[in-house]
């Protein structure tokens, strides 16, 4: 296996001319049309491409009857090249933002229990800065976690715990979560004035991805209950998946934040089953990485999460850590 470059050799030999011919590449399968893309000549194209395979020590494209075709690293190479543009067309919008005297751009990533919450402070945002532009990425924890560690959010409402590294983020208390356990209106026990977890035993659960804290706490209340978990459970993390899911099994059940649920409850879509989890789920937090720079758009979100949560001199004592 041949050793990569290190990251000082492909800072200093690698241009954004580069980047836009692999994208390009990638796009149009052949060198003249990348090369027209790009306004490069097509020898221009084919010596460029030479250049960063060389630096990079890898092959990226291979030549087949269908045109290019894009290696596995290359397909790597291509998803950086493309992280990187975006991260640039944000830097810009954020610059041209504030020299206009609004804040710019926002990345908020959140965990799908606490997206009614982080809705409202986002409205609040928009009300005090109408132009800014705002990207919610909603997703793990842990996933979350990495793209703050990697500088690609401004703050996340998710549970730093998960994280090995949760020294690396402050984080803030705000909000503990009720679990509850939902599933089609026609369920056969959706009229139950009480349900108890051996009600629902045996029946086929839609769950979260194992080792998440809502799989966790899901998990000790079977064991708890001398149950067995659920054999065959659909496992996903998405509140849509869960929705549609049920929707088209009345025999399925999952668990899920309540506030998550209530508006699709109110909807009629799913109903909220009298089954109530003796334990507690842990509160989702504010979190920052340490050190980061704060935006004045992050720091209004900051306040407006914890006026919801009556946390005004804490977010004071966050937002100075």
């Amino acid at each position: 296996m041949s050793s990569l470059p290190s990251l000082t050799s492909i800072v200093s030999r690698l241009r954004m001319r580069h980047l836009r011919l692999l994208i390009a590449l990638h796009e149009h399968k052949t060198v003249q049309k990348a090369a027209d893309a790009v306004a490069l000549t097509q020898p221009g194209a084919t010596k460029a491409l030479n250049e960063i395979e060389t630096m990079l020590g890898a092959q990226l494209f291979t030549r087949t009857n269908r045109g290019l075709e894009t290696t596995g690293l290359g397909l790597c190479v291509v998803r950086y090249a493309r992280l990187i543009y975006a991260d640039l067309a944000h830097l810009r919008e954020e610059m041209e933002g504030m020299l206009q005297g609004h804040g710019g751009r926002l990345s908020v990533g959140v965990i799908m229990g606490a997206v009614p919450l982080m809705t409202a402070a986002l409205a609040q945002v928009r009300l005090r800065q109408p132009a800014i532009a705002i990207e919610v990425v909603e997703d793990t924890s842990a996933r979350l976690l990495n793209m703050l560690g990697s500088g690609r959010l401004d703050v996340a409402v998710c549970r730093s715990r998960v994280n090995q590294s949760a020294h690396l983020y402050q984080s803030l208390d705000i909000h503990a979560e009720e679990l509850g356990v939902i599933a089609h209106p026609r369920h056969r026990l959706a009229q139950s004035p009480t349900v108890a977890l051996d009600d629902v035993a045996d029946t086929r659960w839609i769950v979260y991805p194992a080792n998440m804290p809502m799989r966790l706490l899901l998990e000790r209340e079977f064991h708890e209950a001398n149950l067995e978990f659920p054999r065959y459970p659909i496992e996903t993390a998405s509140a849509f998946t869960t929705i549609t899911l049920l929707q088209n099994d009345p025999a399925l059940v999952a668990l899920m934040s309540v506030d998550a649920a209530r508006p699709f409850c109110d909807a009629g879509m799913v109903a909220m089953l009298p089954l109530r989890m003796q334990s507690r789920s842990e509160p989702y937090e504010l979190v920052m990485r340490k050190g980061a720079s704060q935006s004045p758009a992050t720091q209004i979100f900051v306040a407006q999460i914890a006026a919801a949560g009556n946390l005004h001199a804490d977010a004071q004592t966050f937002l100075a850590a």
